[in-house]
């Protein structure tokens, strides 16, 4: 703009001087802008790496939380007195329950290990 307003006022080498400096002003701007880009493809690949993380920690945790729960689920059944709870009155029912829950645990687990959430 000042130099076509002002153009008998300005010398040639001076417009000459202005027009390399626009020209590297350009070539700056395109730069950051192809930096910005570039950074923001880091950033987001940054965060779906994180994302991935954060959803196997997630499989880890909501597996060991289904192991917990099958001993946690019989012994709140068990615990509530009732006399009408199967093989409780029964030699054998502590035993026998106590080997299912172990079998459904170790079932759990094996199946848990196989599709690599532990």
């Amino acid at each position: 703009m000042l130099e076509m307003d002002h153009s008998d006022l300005i010398s040639v080498e001076v417009r000459r001087y202005m027009r390399a400096v626009l020209e590297r002003h350009l070539q700056a701007a395109d730069r950051i802008v192809s930096y910005n880009e570039v950074m923001s493809t880091l950033i987001e690949a940054a965060l779906g790496k994180i994302a991935l993380q954060q959803n196997s920690d997630m499989r880890k945790i909501s597996a060991w939380v289904a192991l917990a729960a099958v001993p946690t689920l019989v012994a709140g059944i068990y615990g509530m007195n009732f006399d009408d709870i199967p093989l409780e009155h029964s030699r054998w029912g502590y035993p026998v329950v106590m080997a299912a829950v172990l079998c459904i645990c170790l079932l759990l687990y094996r199946n848990f290990r196989r599709r690599r959430w532990l």
